[in-house]
């Protein structure tokens, strides 16, 4: 895992002296991705400079360091991630005839790319990988992500500079940045949390897609080509419901248990200590049993902990690791530590951010990073089996209401909005005594409201965006711009993906797991130098979930059924059943205490009149609200506060 980045300048006025400067100067932000070494290449004759920061991970010797040539001086690379199979492809060459000077995975694929070319190179690879490759001979850099997102990549074009990094302070390091905010990110912001790709924060500043190469020739560089895909979420997905599993349920169970096997064993090559976090859930107690299963020395876990109940998962994490055997680590934080962590966000998420899961799991790479350099997780065995409760809510919904004419469900949202949240609280409350236990909640008229708002969709696509959606008119809240188009129905409407489980899930992979997800996990554990793998996003185990039948996903109620079986081969079924919790913490009492100074100075009216980015009405009301106890609104808050407080950092 490291940093890179990278400058063509397309003037070729830059002498080399002028090109190594600039290029050192977007590196040494990326310091905390790459510790341990720094390097960088350049060619004033063509304009083009690459810089590299390594976390030597494999091959701790010099015979690693990037940027990277090819043995036949061809290509140059630098590059973040890791190719897992590099053993194995290196083998294959060496039967070609290829031979080798070190002993790391970047080597190797050079000589794949000189042997096989870069697009079939890239179909043997398995592994996450950001990189870019300059092909002398043909005067063209290759910018390519891999196929689920894992790694970040960034790009821009101002004036007759090219400009690529790892994260946006790479490119902010530029003395010929100039970024300005797109206010229609901006609306994508509020609206879900995080940024969706392409698009990012500032205008004309990209993400590179997963899964594509974006190529520019030197010779035909006047305008930015187009991101190719060499893999893509959409195929496997199409293709998996077409070709299905057919063979038995403990068939099923068996092979799946042999792919995750395999990329967990993938996954545990480095010549650096290794680990991986633990919550006691699902998915990354299965990432451990499986690792436990293959290692002969006890693995080492990390979990942490909080003293408030509700978000607590110490004693399911260390229940799970004594089982096992693993050597726990767990660290219990107050909210002073947890607290810390808020102003350093705006740093560590050089983009606005605010899924606020990511203070834990800043937390639990810390505690990690300080046994370990490699941390295994278990990210995305929600998307992939269908284990988020909203699939079985917007399920169940649709299947209740959606039957009714679209004019009666409008009917039915405007008279569930027609008395303010606390009046139905109160008329709920009221009924307590003669309601079921299972049915008295926190704040009914909150979830009445909330309600109210998705009931009217048009369908069920548009039900389940209205779900995941956090401020709904955004147009009433960014100033000068318009409602973002409705990007899940935009991206499912072409699919043949049958069901809506199979539908939410596909947007869910496509778009929050690599646009939050895994942008969480990839800043949190790179702001302290560790690097941490995700095997549920090896691809043949992509490719294997998407050609398994829905019921072998969410049966009865349960969703992740088939993951659970696999999982109950090696943990008790008792120690793993239980509700399911997301990894947060309580900001929605933390804005009212500790942090509501902070709030204050951030969404103060004449700070957000001044800055000219909202319309401050809607933003005071839900804070006056909030504050008053009768609505939660922390979602909606937190979002605004993500961008207020990074705002402040990088204007």
């Amino acid at each position: 895992m490291c940093g890179i980045a990278g400058v063509v300048d397309l003037t070729r006025r830059s002498d080399a002296d002028q090109l190594r400067k600039a290029v050192t100067r977007m590196t040494e932000p990326l310091a905390h991705r790459g510790p341990d070494d720094d390097d960088v290449w350049v060619d004033a004759e063509t304009g083009v400079g690459l810089g590299h920061r390594r976390l030597s991970i494999v091959d701790l010797s010099p015979e690693g360091r990037q940027p990277m040539k090819s043995a036949t001086g061809r290509y140059l690379i630098t590059y973040n991630g890791e190719v897992y199979n590099f053993r194995e492809l290196r083998q294959d060459l060496a039967r070609l005839g290829r031979r080798f000077r070190g002993h790391s995975d970047t080597e190797v694929m050079l000589a794949a790319i000189v042997e096989w070319g870069l697009r079939s190179a890239l179909e043997r690879f398995n592994g996450m990988f950001a990189l870019a490759l300059w092909d002398r001979e043909t005067r063209t850099l290759h910018l390519v992500r891999d196929r689920a997102g894992e790694k970040p990549l960034y790009y821009t074009r101002t004036g007759r500079v090219f400009l690529f990094g790892s994260e946006l302070k790479a490119l902010q390091a530029h003395p010929e940045f100039s970024g300005e905010v797109d206010r229609k990110a901006l609306a994508l912001f509020l609206r879900h949390s995080y940024v969706p790709a392409p698009l990012s924060i500032y205008r004309d500043v990209r993400k590179l897609p997963p899964g594509t190469v974006l190529s520019l020739r030197l010779d035909e560089a006047s305008s930015l080509p187009e991101p190719v895909s060499y893999w893509s979420v959409s195929t496997a997905a199409e293709r998996g419901v077409r070709q299905p599993f057919e063979g038995s349920v403990e068939g099923a169970r068996a092979a799946l248990d042999a792919r995750l096997r395999d990329a967990v064993r993938r996954r545990l090559v480095a010549d650096v200590p290794l680990g991986a976090f633990l919550s006691g859930g699902v998915d990354s107690s299965t990432v451990v049993a499986l690792m436990q299963a293959q290692s002969s020395t006890p693995v080492r876990t990390f979990s942490i902990g909080f003293h408030e109940d509700d978000y607590n998962e110490a004693d399911h994490a260390r229940a799970v690791a004594r089982h096992l055997g693993t050597e726990h680590t767990e660290l219990f934080v107050a909210p002073k530590d947890v607290l810390a962590v808020i102003p350093r966000l705006s740093e560590i998420y050089d983009e606005p951010f605010a899924d606020s899961s990511q203070i834990p799991t800043f937390l639990v790479s810390r505690l990690a990073r300080q046994s370990v350099k490699v941390s295994l997780s278990g990210d995305a065995g929600d998307e992939l089996f269908g284990g988020y409760m909203r699939y079985l809510m917007c399920e169940k919904l649709w299947r209740h209401a959606g039957w009714l004419p679209q004019p009666l469900r409008e009917l039915a949202a405007a008279c569930l909005s027609a008395f303010k949240p606390e009046q139905w609280t109160r008329a709920v409350i009221a009924l307590n005594p003669v309601l079921p236990r299972c049915l008295h909640t926190t704040l009914p008229g909150d979830k009445l409201h909330k309600l109210a708002e998705v009931l009217a969709a048009a369908s069920a696509d548009e039900m389940y965006e209205q779900l995941i959606s956090h401020w709904k008119r955004v147009d009433n809240v960014v100033i000068s711009t318009a409602e973002p188009e409705r990007h899940f129905s935009a991206a499912t409407r072409a699919m043949t993906l049958g069901s809506l489980t199979s539908r939410m899930m596909y947007w869910d992979l496509v778009t929050y797991l690599p646009d939050d997800i895994l942008v969480k996990v990839d800043r949190a554990s790179m702001a302290v130098g560790l690097e941490a793998r995700v095997p549920f996003l090896d691809h043949q185990v992509i490719e294997f979930a998407w050609s398994l039948p829905p019921e072998l996903k969410v049966r009865g109620g349960v969703g992740k059924w088939l993951l659970r079986e696999v999982l109950y081969q090696y943990v008790p079924r008792e120690l793993i059943e239980r509700p399911k919790r997301g990894f947060g913490v309580p900001i929605d009492s933390w804005l009212r205490g500790p942090l509501r100074e902070w709030v204050e100075e951030l969404l103060a009216e004449k700070r957000l009149r001044t800055e000219g980015f909202f319309h401050p009405e809607p933003i005071r009301s839900k804070w006056a609200e909030h504050l008053a106890g009768r609505r939660n609104w922390h979602y909606y808050l937190w979002n605004v506060l993500m961008f207020q407080a990074w705002f402040e950092r990088w204007r």
